[in-house]
């Protein structure tokens, strides 16, 4: 399953979390395909000021062919609000060459510090970095997003 495949097990919702963020009208899961072949998907939330990618993949196979570019290039065109989405810190030759992708669309590395609350019980809180587009975010900004949406993002199954 490319979901489980890429992205580590902290950065994973469990079926039932992931069932529970599908029911909230700001939450998007679109699926991409390819002259009837799938190709990836993106699944991102739509805020008033803003909207935020949660996950994006493009199938191994289908990678390197400009489809991961070009989605994002879409993307960015659908609509004018700011964009923001998570990348893991710089430490693996894999994560700078995530970023660097992300930064070939345009989006701007955030250097503000920057952690998630664990997505599964027991684990320790993720730190991650913010990529936002057009701009740069200001530390200020970073700590309303982390303020006004986390408490969204993050809220559990009841």
């Amino acid at each position: 399953m490319l979901y489980e495949d890429a992205f580590p097990f902290e950065e994973r919702r469990v079926l039932g979390e992931q069932l529970y963020v599908l029911q909230n009208d700001s939450y998007h899961f679109d699926i991409l395909i390819d002259k009837d072949r799938f190709t990836g998907f993106i699944l991102w939330w739509n805020f008033e000021t803003l909207r935020y990618i949660d996950h994006f993949a493009i199938a191994v196979e289908q990678r390197n062919k400009g489809i991961g570019k070009l989605t994002l290039t879409n993307f960015i065109v659908g609509d004018d609000k700011p964009i923001i989405l998570e990348v893991e810190l710089p430490t693996s030759d894999i994560n700078k060459s995530r970023i660097k992708f992300y930064e070939r669309v345009g989006f701007k590395l955030n250097q503000h510090y920057y952690e998630i609350p664990p997505i599964k019980k027991g684990q320790p809180p993720l730190q991650l970095l913010l990529m936002s587009y057009p701009s740069v975010l200001s530390k200020e900004e970073t700590d309303l997003f982390v303020k006004k949406y986390h408490p969204i993002l993050f809220k559990k199954e009841s």
